[in-house]
């Protein structure tokens, strides 16, 4: 896993324990962080995605490259 990918992971993993603190503690702000996590699910797995599309142009595959 490339490192660019492993820093939202962590984000995102960080933010699902927080959303579940905030609701479990009645507070309606752990929205937020449902919405965090979902960014940077996203994130991580575009940075995945281009790695592996990165590695298939390298090895000479005819993949499909990601956009952005």
């Amino acid at each position: 896993m490339p490192r660019l990918a492993v820093y939202p992971l962590i984000v995102c993993v960080l933010a699902v324990a927080a959303a579940v603190v905030s609701f479990v503690q009645g507070n309606w702000l752990g929205i937020v962080w449902v919405l965090l996590a979902g960014l940077a699910s996203n994130m991580t797995w575009y940075y995945v995605k281009r790695d592996r599309a990165a590695k298939a142009a390298r090895a000479g595959g005819a993949a499909k490259p990601v956009r952005g």
